[in-house]
C-alpha cells in the first residue's frame, strides 16, 4: 500500500515539474516559418503532417539519400531473408554523419521543439528493412511510443510506399482522447499484461475504419508524427519497405531508459552487420 502511495504521489509531483516546466520555457521557443508551422500545427491537432523531401528542400538531403542506399545494400547483403517475415530488419545509424547531420539540421529541432514544447533531443535514426507479412503481430498492432509525453518521429520512406508496400497508418489523436469513451476503451484494451498492442478486429468497433488514416506515398514522402500521443501501426505488406525513423523528444524524457535504442547495440550499426558477414577462419574458434 505505502509503495502505491509513493509511486502515485511521485508520478505527480513530475507531472506538476513537467508542466511549470512548460510554462517556463514558453516564451523561448524559437520561431518558425509560415511553411513549418503547418508541420507544427498539423503536430498538434492531428498528430501527424505528411511532406515529402523535396517540400522541405534541406541541403543535407542528398548526402541522407546516398549513405542510405548504400546502407540498404549492406544490409541486404548481410541478411537471410524469409518468404514472410514479422519483425524487420533495424540497423542504427545515428553514428553516420550524413543521417546524424539530417536529424541534426536545426529546422527539424526547431519543429520538434514548438511541438514538445521544451528543449528537445534528437535521440537518433534507425534505417528499418520491413518484409511481407501475413499476421498482425508487434509493431503492427496498434499502439503509442512510450519514451516521453510528446515523441516527434520523422518516418522517410525511401521507397515508393503503398498498399502492397504497407504504409503507416494512424488515428487523429482527438478521436482516442483519455476523456472520450473510444480512449477509455482503447487505453483499457491497451493495458492488458503480456499482449502488445490492439489489433484492428479490437479497434474497429471503437474506430470505424473510414476513420484510420494510411499515408502512403512516393520514395521521400515525409511523416512527422506524436508517436507518444497518436495511435499507429505498420499495416501488413506483400512487399518489402525501406524507410528511416528520426527520433525527437525532451532533453530530459521521461523514460531515458526507452530511448538508449537509438544509440546502443539494441539493433546492430552497419559496422557490426559488415564483421559479423564475413565468414570466420575454420581456426577461429580453437
Amino acid at each position: 500500500m505505502f509503495y502505491k502511495i509513493r509511486t502515485k504521489f511521485l508520478g505527480l509531483l513530475s507531472e506538476c515539474v513537467y508542466r511549470l516546466s512548460l510554462l517556463a520555457h514558453r516564451t523561448k521557443i524559437p520561431q518558425v516559418s509560415s511553411s513549418d508551422r503547418l508541420i507544427v500545427d498539423g503536430l498538434k491537432k492531428e498528430g501527424a503532417y505528411v511532406t515529402s523531401l523535396t517540400e522541405l528542400g534541406l541541403l543535407s538531403t542528398p548526402n541522407l539519400l546516398q549513405a542510405a542506399k548504400k546502407s540498404l545494400e549492406i544490409m541486404a547483403a548481410a541478411s537471410t531473408e524469409p518468404s514472410v517475415q514479422v519483425e524487420p530488419q533495424i540497423c542504427t545509424v545515428t553514428n553516420l554523419l550524413e543521417f546524424s547531420q539530417w536529424g541534426l539540421e536545426d529546422r527539424l529541432l526547431q519543429i520538434a521543439e514548438n511541438h514538445i514544447g521544451l528543449p528537445v533531443k534528437f535521440q537518433g535514426v534507425h534505417l528499418r528493412r520491413d518484409f511481407p507479412s501475413i499476421e498482425q503481430c508487434g509493431i503492427q498492432r496498434w499502439h503509442w511510443d512510450i519514451e516521453d509525453r510528446r515523441v516527434v518521429k520523422i518516418i522517410v520512406y525511401l521507397n515508393d510506399v503503398d498498399e502492397k508496400t504497407g504504409p503507416f497508418e494512424y488515428i487523429y489523436k482527438s478521436l482516442t482522447s483519455r476523456w472520450s469513451w473510444q480512449g477509455w476503451k482503447i487505453n483499457h484494451i491497451a493495458k492488458r499484461p503480456a499482449m502488445f498492442g490492439i489489433a484492428d478486429e479490437e479497434l474497429t468497433p471503437i474506430i470505424p475504419t473510414s476513420a484510420w488514416k494510411k499515408c502512403s506515398g512516393p520514395a521521400g514522402t515525409v511523416i512527422f508524427v506524436d508517436a507518444a500521443n497518436v495511435l499507429h501501426h505498420g499495416t501488413l505488406r506483400s512487399e518489402e519497405r525501406s524507410a528511416l525513423f528520426f527520433v525527437y523528444t525532451a532533453a530530459s524524457p521521461k523514460r531515458p531508459a526507452e530511448c538508449t535504442q537509438y544509440s546502443d547495440q539494441t539493433y546492430p550499426n552497419l559496422d557490426r552487420l559488415v564483421a559479423d558477414s564475413v565468414p570466420k577462419p575454420a581456426y577461429a574458434d580453437l
